[in-house]
């Protein structure tokens, strides 16, 4: 696991309910459930329903690995909130770029957080 993060904005949500770390948040404040949709952001650790959440928006971040990546791809979310290379099907929306690589899925990786 990447131990360095910068992360340059880290809000507070209120956690809609069960969310583990290191996972894509909603704007709604829950792990996102749905592939390559959009992200408030990456949970810094886990939570459950009510919980005040930290959410890294802007910056670097670790993110678990939801398959192979390479430094330098282009990630978007699974549909467990996990990060995976773009596949580039034409509808995703990418939320950052990797900055470290996994070889496979539980990974935690340092990611670029971008906003598409």
């Amino acid at each position: 696991m990447s131990k360095q993060k910068f992360a340059l904005l880290t809000l507070t949500v209120t956690a809609a309910g069960a969310v583990a770390a290191h996972r894509f948040v909603s704007f709604a404040g829950a792990q996102l459930a749905t592939a390559s949709a959009a992200a408030l952001g990456v949970s810094t650790f886990a939570a459950v329903k009510d919980d005040d959440l930290a959410i890294d928006v802007i910056g670097t971040t670790v993110v678990e690995s939801g398959g192979v990546i390479a430094v330098g791809d282009a990630l978007v979310t699974t549909a467990t909130g996990t990060a995976i290379k773009n596949p580039a099907v034409g509808t995703e929306v990418v939320l950052a770029y990797a900055l470290d690589s996994a070889s496979a899925a539980g990974e935690f990786i340092e990611v670029l957080l971008v906003r598409s």
